[in-house]
């Protein structure tokens, strides 16, 4: 039996060889049919002997699990968004602002590709792969792990080890042939072609059987190692995740200044026409990866990267009339109705226009000739107007007066760049709104409600806002249109579920304007309950860390309005969660509280996430920038001069990580 296990093991490795040749270095050492005969003979054996079973066997290549719902997962580590730029004079400003930030004058940096797939985060250990996660809303995705598995340039077992533990981020994507090959059978077979590859990847990964995704000729190229590395820069981590059998793209190149950048950028937006894949830019990240610490995060996107954007496809159409949205908040936002136009590998029937100072920049009128880009967006926007070609009869576009879903006469404050609906709370768009946020993924993430879902209720009267959900039975709603007892049963318990979710999400769920995920986190973090935060004054509201006016302002608002003050009591009485649960707070000491820390540097006793989690779990603040409410500063090696010069000016006192230690040990 031995002999058997050993000729397994044997027959997978020779298999991943040959697969990563093919695959991944396009060099193929074997032909396919002499693939196939070994492939056959462990798939003969492997059954057989089941005792011998790996899930990462290149046999579990073909798929065929199915997958009726996919697990939502948290991501361990934010999957960010890139800031975008589209002229070198924009690079320049973001190299400045580097350069500031690090305190140096001389920064190195790396140029990839930017691809247009579906992105993806894989989690290996011991040098298998463990989960593969879409990126979803960059805080939690799906685990696609089954349907991952199939992409053979995918490694399931590494040559070599990389780390012990860790993450790799790339981009599932669909190779321009093999989209026009499946195009062109879905045409022999009578079907509607697909729109476009990147849509196709990106559906690929939510199809229920796995065995359907390994017959699409699916490829991931990785660009990113996510946390502590040995090696240094960003672009050695790569070259040594290629070393590892990863698929790292060729087209990846250091560089010593912004002109070589600019050389790369103007290279390859000719070649780039040359390639079997889709991209539409460059990414800029910095290469040193204890700059990318030192720099870190805006809410949105890594301050070490930014995404260069080539000049955006453009397309001509007519404009047919123009349509007036409401969105939860009330603010009025103008789409353009559009002569269906072919753009950018998708059909294009809207375009967004703003507010009416847009409109009225542009000049824009009913049967225009217009142009539309989508400029990074999701959705296109006009750009221009063909004025030549204006009918002569053309009048100018006159803005909306009244909210086109209750009739209330719109305002528009100053300092406004959007009209308002003011019928808050009368305004069904604004309730409905306010309920599809309140259910949502980000917010209390409530299985079995969606948008559909809520404009049934709400239309059949059953709610009016987010606290009558908890007063929901099964027996109301499965009359409704679309709606089984299971259905039914399922929506009641989901919300019934929903109450364990924590207090920083309820208070997001709540839509106060101007208060977001990070802002709510703040909040509730520092006044740990929502009695405590709806009786607060202006003073006390903006003396919290990045709470400006207008934030401020917008929660005392909330907190005065009578029906705000109703809903927030009646959402208490079912036992949401309007307070933090210091019964399952991390914190093990006091020593820190009230305390605010900023690291920065390398350093040997600690990661930098330990070092964070290690001051929270003292009661302390991690924040990424020094000021005057900063009292220690932890250095670390190769820390940047920015940000001593500054703590020094401002007499912030500077700690070795030795004298973290002691002060935690010493005071503990």
């Amino acid at each position: 039996m031995p002999d058997i296990e050993q000729k397994i093991k044997l027959l997978r490795k020779i298999i991943r060889e040959h697969n990563h040749n093919y695959y991944v270095l396009d060099a193929a050492t074997i032909s396919d049919y002499d693939f196939d005969i070994l492939l056959k003979e462990l798939e003969t054996l492997e059954a057989k002997y089941p005792e011998y079973y790996d899930p990462n066997s290149p046999s579990q290549r073909v798929g065929g699990s199915i997958t009726k719902d996919f697990i939502t997962v948290t991501h361990k580590n934010r999957m960010y968004s890139l800031a975008n730029s589209y002229s070198k004079e924009d690079l320049q400003d973001w190299e400045a602002r580097v350069q500031k930030g690090l305190g140096i004058d001389h920064v190195q940096y790396t140029c990839e590709l930017k691809y247009d797939g579906a992105s993806i985060n894989l989690t290996y250990k011991n040098g298998q792969l463990l989960t593969a996660v879409t990126r979803g809303d960059g805080f939690q995705g799906d685990d696609a792990t089954a349907n991952v598995k199939t992409i053979r340039s995918i490694p399931l077992v590494l040559q070599n080890p990389l780390f012990e533990s860790f993450e790799i981020r790339g981009e599932i994507i669909l190779p321009l042939k093999g989209f026009n090959m499946m195009n062109k059978d879905r045409i022999e077979d009578g079907f509607e072609p697909y729109s476009n590859p990147r849509n196709t990847a990106s559906g690929s990964l939510k199809l229920q059987d796995s065995a359907a995704v390994a017959k699409r000729p699916l490829d991931c190229l990785l660009y990113q190692v996510v946390g502590d590395s040995k090696y240094e820069t960003h672009f050695n981590t790569l070259k040594q995740a290629r070393k590892a059998g990863f698929k790292i793209p060729d087209a990846l190149k250091l560089c010593n200044s912004l002109d070589e950048v600019y050389q790369f950028i103007d290279e390859w937006d000719t070649k780039r026409h040359r390639l079997d894949y889709e991209t539409d830019g460059v990414v800029i990240k910095v290469n040193s990866l204890a700059q990318q610490e030192e720099l870190g995060y805006t809410a949105k996107s890594p301050r070490w990267a930014i995404a260069y954007k080539y000049k955006t496809e453009q397309a001509i159409s007519k404009l047919m009339r123009i349509d007036y949205q409401v969105g939860r908040t009330g603010a009025i936002t103008p789409v353009a109705n559009l002569q269906p136009v072919q753009l950018a590998g998708t059909i294009v029937k809207r375009a967004s226009l703003h507010n009416a100072d847009q409109i009225a920049k542009l000049d824009i009128r009913i049967n225009d000739t217009v142009f539309v880009e989508k400029g990074g967006e999701i959705i296109p926007k006009i750009v221009g107007v063909d004025k030549d070609k204006r009918p002569v009869d053309s009048k100018p576009v006159q803005y909306i007066t009244h909210c086109p879903d209750c009739n209330s006469l719109l305002e528009r404050k100053e300092g406004d760049a959007k009209h308002f609906c003011p019928n808050t709370y009368g305004c069904p768009t604004q309730n409905k709104g306010r309920i599809e946020h309140f259910i949502s993924r980000k917010a209390m993430n409530i299985d079995g409600l969606g948008a559909e879902t809520v404009e049934l209720l709400y239309d059949a009267g059953l709610i009016q806002n987010y606290a009558d959900l908890y007063d929901l039975r099964a027996g109301q709603i499965v009359p409704l249109e679309r709606m089984a007892e299971k259905s039914a049963k399922n929506i009641v318990a989901g919300v019934r579920a929903s109450t364990s979710i924590p207090f920083e999400k309820v208070l997001y769920a709540l839509g106060i304007r101007y208060v977001g995920e990070t802002v709510a986190k703040k909040l509730a973090r520092h006044f740990k309950s929502i009695d405590k935060l709806m009786t607060v004054d202006f003073e006390t509201l903006t003396a919290v860390d990045e709470i400006g006016d207008r934030i401020a302002q917008s929660i005392i608002d909330f907190s005065n309005d009578l029906l705000n003050i109703q809903l927030v009591d009646r959402l208490k009485s079912y036992g949401l969660q309007f307070e933090i649960d210091e019964s399952k707070s991390t914190v093990q000491s006091a020593i820190l509280q009230g305390k605010k820390l900023v690291i920065s540097g390398v350093f040997t006793k600690f990661s930098r996430n330990e070092l964070k989690q290690s001051i929270e779990d003292n009661g302390g603040k991690v924040s990424s920038s020094i000021s005057s409410k900063t009292d220690y500063l932890i250095a670390g090696d190769k820390m940047g001069p920015a940000k001593r010069t500054k703590a020094e000016k401002l007499g912030v006192p500077i700690i070795s990580e030795d004298e973290y230690i002691e002060m935690i040990i010493s005071k503990s």
